[in-house]
C-alpha cells in the first residue's frame, strides 16, 4: 500500500525543474543510488542534480530524499540545507559524509541511518516497490538555523514557513 506523498503539488507553492544525469524521473534507481550501508548492494552515492526556474525571491535551497513507502512513518535518506541561491547543481556524490563536494555553507542533516550524508535506497526485501522522492526546495531565507545533528523532521518543520517552490524527481526500487 502506497502512503501519502508529503511533497505533492500544493496551492501557493510554485513548481520548477530538476533533472539528473544519474537517473530519470520515474525510473529504477541505479546501483550508485542504492545502499551499501543498508545491504542493498549499492554505493550510497547521492545523484547528480541540476535545477532551473526557481521562483523569484529564492535566497537558498534545501535538498531532501524521502521514502514514503518505508514501514512506519517513512525513511529520510538525505537532507542538505543552506545551499546558496546562486548554486543550481550538485555533483554526484555531494552527499558524502566528508562534505567535500557540497557548496560552502551547506549543511547535511542526520538521515534515518543515523549519520549526516546520503544513504541509498534499501527497501525491506519482499516489501514491494518503493518511491524515493528527491525534492529541491526553494526558500525565502539565506539560512535555516539547523545543525548536523538535527533531523529531517526538524527540517520539514522549518521548511513549512519558508518554502517558495519545489522541484522533484521520483526514483523507484524494489528488493525481492
Amino acid at each position: 500500500m502506497k502512503t501519502h506523498d508529503p511533497f505533492a503539488p500544493t496551492s501557493g507553492i510554485e513548481s520548477f525543474e530538476v533533472i539528473s544525469e544519474s537517473f530519470e524521473d520515474g525510473q529504477v534507481l541505479p546501483e550508485a543510488q542504492r545502499s551499501a550501508v543498508l545491504g542493498a548492494g549499492g554505493r550510497d552515492e547521492s545523484p547528480q542534480l541540476t535545477w532551473s526556474g526557481a521562483p523569484e525571491g529564492t535566497r537558498s535551497y534545501a535538498v531532501t530524499v524521502f521514502d514514503p513507502d518505508a514501514p512506519g512513518a517513512g525513511y529520510w535518506h538525505w537532507a542538505v540545507v543552506n545551499i546558496p541561491a546562486d548554486v543550481t547543481s550538485l555533483p554526484a556524490g555531494a552527499g558524502s559524509r566528508d562534505n567535500s563536494r557540497l557548496p560552502s555553507g551547506a549543511v547535511q542533516l542526520n538521515n534515518d541511518a543515523g549519520f549526516a550524508g546520503f544513504v541509498g535506497a534499501a527497501p525491506p526485501p519482499g516489501h514491494g516497490q518503493h518511491r524515493y522522492l528527491l525534492v529541491v526546495h526553494a526558500l525565502d531565507v539565506e539560512r535555516l538555523d539547523l545543525r548536523t545533528d538535527d533531523t529531517p523532521v526538524a527540517l520539514q518543520s522549518a521548511l513549512s514557513t519558508h518554502i517558495l517552490g519545489r522541484a522533484r524527481l521520483t526514483g523507484i526500487f524494489e528488493r525481492r
